[in-house]
């Protein structure tokens, strides 16, 4: 069983629409793949799943689970798990989270868990989201965009990923707030980071399934992906 966690640089990076895609693309190349999103937090929506990005990747994926499973944590404000915490008295519960987890992962050839925000987004005081990468023993593809400033941003999430010891399939470049030329920064995040950039993903119009898995399938190394 493979699994692979989608982290960010840091938040409204594209986590969702990356992992969703690369859902589609899996599932359209005869790949029984699963979805997770450990915590989600906003606005609930009135109806279906609490979390809109979850009801994405459930749709993306094509799967049944049961929105426990699929988000075993929702917090009705915008914020990180932490702060949730501390503001509505609703503790994060890890062992949940590793406990769900392990049960999709007995349903599914493969599975794709979609963090929040940043690798050090903080759900406990002293636990982060690299910390719960490191739980799951998976190892992570980091989603950066392309306006300036993303070099730095992807830097430091290497490095924090390295010094968790998380393994890195590599990075995709969400490329909708164009800023960097993108041939320009695939060769300079490698240099620097050492990590392959596995391709990157244009703006897109079309969010249907046929769409996606056009793009994907054209613009990422899913080979890569797969091993």
């Amino acid at each position: 069983m493979k699994s692979i966690f989608i982290t960010g640089t840091d938040t409204d990076v594209g986590k969702t629409y990356i992992t969703a895609g690369l859902a589609i693309t899996l599932r359209k190349m005869g790949t029984d793949v699963g979805v997770m999103k450990p915590f989600a937090a906003g606005v609930k929506q009135k109806k279906g799943f609490k979390s809109e990005d979850v009801e994405i990747l459930a749709n993306s994926a094509n799967v049944d689970d049961s929105e426990e499973l699929l988000n075993p944590q929702f917090f009705p404000i915008s914020a990180s798990p932490y702060t949730a915490w501390k503001k509505l008295k609703i503790k994060p519960k890890i062992p949940l989270i590793l406990s769900s987890f392990k049960k999709l992962s007995k349903k599914h050839e493969m599975m794709l868990v979609e963090g929040m925000g940043g690798t050090m987004t903080p759900i406990l005081k002293n636990y982060f989201i690299t910390d719960l990468i490191k739980d799951m023993k998976i190892p992570t593809i980091i989603v950066t965009r392309s306006k300036v400033g993303t070099v730095n941003h992807t830097i430091m999430t290497v490095k924090m990923c390295q010094k968790y010891k998380i393994p890195i399939k590599g990075i995709i470049i969400n490329n909708f707030d164009k800023g960097y030329p993108i041939d320009q920064l695939k060769k300079d995040l490698e240099s620097l980071t050492g990590i392959k950039v596995l391709g990157s993903i244009p703006f897109i119009k079309d969010m249907s399934d046929k769409s996606l898995y056009r793009i994907f399938k054209k613009n990422i190394d899913m080979k890569s992906v797969l091993k």
